[in-house]
């Protein structure tokens, strides 16, 4: 065991956070903390880390263990290049290479026993410096650089020239080069595009030691956590396995926890009702009895209702309108930031209903897309053209949607004047916002709480096109839950970006790539892109090697679909798949409506059987019998076909 938590409580304000949490890590596990925001994972790592003390409890360390944390907000300073700063993680080995050169100076001029000595003392250094990792550092240090994310162009840049979530990803980069038997991770993936999230999974798949990490990342946890200790309403529970496991672990508890307490509280129910019944005889006997089974019922311990969290939260979004069936056209789109060009002559359609996710490391460009289809940049070539009554709703990973120096009541007034006082209040409380919280400025609110204002906005535009730029960025893993299921259900359109994982597993028809400034298509969630993205690279390399072999082609270049062979034909079997898709839908409502016909006249039926009139009547009874045994064969027949549709 390298850690033991031991009955840890934390409050603040008066205000429980965390109450007797107990959990242990073993060596080489890797546990994954998970919670809705205000949990108090955060909290807890600081407490394990001594950055702050427990009200109650016990954090231990095994002996000669090191521990390694990255907070959220960690972040490197200084003058120092990239390069140079993770370098100095590797200073014990430096050190050893100066020596061993000093050594290796005065041998060449050292005789007899002195020699001796420090061919001896050169021979441990060596062993010492080959233990060590002394003659890979370099290109483990160059491969750690790259797997974040960072070119070997840019391994020169100044430390105090770097974005944020730059300096993040270079405190990162040398943690895990410091190699401590337990890192403890907060948010690790919040600033890494899909490449290094994907190299940081294998990293720490393979790391020889063990991990704690608080995401809300699922897809990363699925991958890489063996254990998950769930923080909910102050006290902890651990779960063996990945998230998925977790997830259905937990859903498998929540409904044994509630079915318990709707039993108990029928029993309870039924046991008032007998001695209540018993006491209205008003005899001593009974009134005895009734006394037992009331001493009985204030032993009970009664349990608690289960809370089910994502009641709280509200999104539904629908469009006021429908669209026509082509909803954007975008035809030889280029765009360049003076010498840097992000991509040059891209073209995709989006058709009605579609939900379609732009992915792509970082800085190549799929904000810049949105924002230009939103006329916030203009391409420097290309056209962009909307179809018939399509209506945008927009949500801005900046938020500058917003306006900072207004409430989150007039925001939503200002934009939305038809609404009355008690509907703005009802929609700010569908995101969680209530009371005085609707009176907030809104450049006072986290990036998590401007994201559900933005959410609230987007569900109020009533838009047919919804163009989302990183929708899940700040959200805990419930509101998320809750954001899947309102794309899932919406009927418009769908364009986004986003960089998780699971997200675009669960909502995502199509994906685009955007990579070596060209667009490929892939007709599938990110399981199928995955599956079919080294084809797709290897075909897009094949017509690169004979496009440079070739004269040049006006057809050649152009970042659709079309740049890889054979994706005509994938456009056309979309097209296909999606006539189907609305064909079982159509039939599958049909058989709904018929079902529900049958029922209701065989209940009918049966109320007319029951009757006076009728239950005397014989041929009438013979006759609805025969009727009722026509519908019960039809809905038979229905119910096998209704079952079939539904798969």
């Amino acid at each position: 065991m390298i850690l033991s938590v031991n009955n840890i409580s934390k409050s603040f304000h008066e205000v429980p956070i965390l109450k007797n949490v107990s959990f242990h890590i073993e060596d080489y596990e890797k546990a994954a903390i998970v919670g809705i925001n205000g949990a108090g994972k955060t909290t807890l790592l600081r407490i394990i880390m001594g950055e702050l003390s427990a009200d109650e409890g016990l954090v231990t360390f095994a002996k000669d263990k090191t521990v390694g944390y990255l907070s959220q907000q960690e972040a490197v300073s200084g003058e120092n290049t990239i390069y140079q700063e993770l370098l100095c993680v590797k200073q014990d080995i430096l050190d050893m290479e100066r020596r061993m050169h000093t050594m290796e100076l005065q041998m060449k001029t050292a005789t007899g026993d002195r020699l001796s000595e420090l061919m001896d003392s050169y021979a441990s250094l060596t062993h010492a410096y080959e233990t060590a990792n002394g003659y890979a550092y370099k290109s483990e240090l160059v491969g750690v650089l790259k797997g974040l994310g960072f070119t070997p162009e840019e391994f020169d840049k100044s430390v105090s020239t770097l974005s944020g979530g730059q300096k993040t990803r270079v405190a990162l980069g040398k943690l895990l080069l410091l190699k401590p038997s337990l890192i403890i991770l907060d948010e690790p993936t919040n600033h890494l595009d899909l490449s290094s999230i994907a190299w940081l999974e294998t990293y720490l798949l393979n790391y020889k030691g063990a991990v704690i990490v608080v995401s809300h990342d699922r897809y990363f946890l699925d991958r890489i956590a063996t254990k998950v200790i769930e923080l909910d309403n102050t006290k902890a529970t651990v779960f063996s396995g990945n998230y998925s496991a977790y997830a259905a672990s937990k859903e498998i508890l929540r409904t044994a926890a509630y079915n318990a307490y709707m039993k108990q509280q029928q029993e309870i129910r039924h046991q008032e009702a007998v001695i209540e019944k018993l006491k209205s005889f008003n005899r001593e006997k009974s009134i005895k009895r009734a006394e037992s089974r009331e001493k009985m019922l204030d032993k009970i311990e009664v349990l608690e209702k289960p809370v089910e969290v994502r009641a709280d939260m509200h999104l539904k979004l629908e469009p006021k309108f429908q669209s026509g069936n082509d909803v954007l056209q975008v035809e030889g789109l280029s765009k360049a930031f003076g010498s840097l060009s992000l991509f040059e002559n891209l073209s995709f359609e989006l058709k009605k209903g579609e939900h379609v996710a732009i992915i792509g490391d970082n800085g190549t460009g799929k904000t810049t897309i949105l924002k230009m289809i939103n006329e916030l940049l203009p391409p420097d070539n290309g056209t962009i053209r909307l179809g018939a009554n399509v209506a945008i709703g927009y949500y801005d990973q900046e938020h500058h949607v917003l306006h900072p120096d207004k409430t989150l009541f007039q925001e939503i007034s200002d934009d939305y004047p038809n609404l009355n006082n008690t509907e703005i209040r009802n929609t700010l409380a569908a995101f969680l916002f209530t009371g005085e919280d609707v009176f907030k400025v809104i450049k006072t609110l986290s990036g998590g709480e401007r994201g559900r204002l933005s959410l609230a906005k987007l569900m109020l535009s009533e838009a047919n096109f919804l163009i989302l730029d990183e929708p899940t960025n700040h959200l805990d893993i419930l509101s998320k839950e809750i954001l899947e299921d309102a794309l899932n259900a919406y009927t418009g359109t769908v364009l986004y970006v986003s960089h998780d994982r699971y997200f675009i597993n669960r909502t995502a028809h199509r994906i685009l790539d955007l990579n070596r400034k060209a667009l490929t298509n892939y007709l599938g969630n990110y399981d199928y892109y995955l599956e079919k993205k080294d084809e797709q690279l290897a075909k897009l390399d094949a017509v690169s090697t004979s496009s440079r072999l070739e004269p040049p082609n006006t057809a050649q270049g152009a970042a659709t679909q079309d740049t890889v062979p054979g994706a005509k034909q994938d456009w056309k079997a979309m097209k296909e798949q999606q006539a189907a898709v609305r064909k079982r839908e159509n039939d599958l409502k049909k058989c709904e409506s018929e079902i529900e016909t049958l029922e209701t006249r065989n209940a009918e039926i049966e109320t007319l059987m029951a009757s006076p009139d009728i239950c005397t009547d014989v041929a009438k009874l013979q006759e609805l019998c025969r009727e009722k045994e026509e519908i019960d064969n039809k809905l038979a027949d229905l119910m096998e076909k209704w079952e079939l549709l539904s798969v």
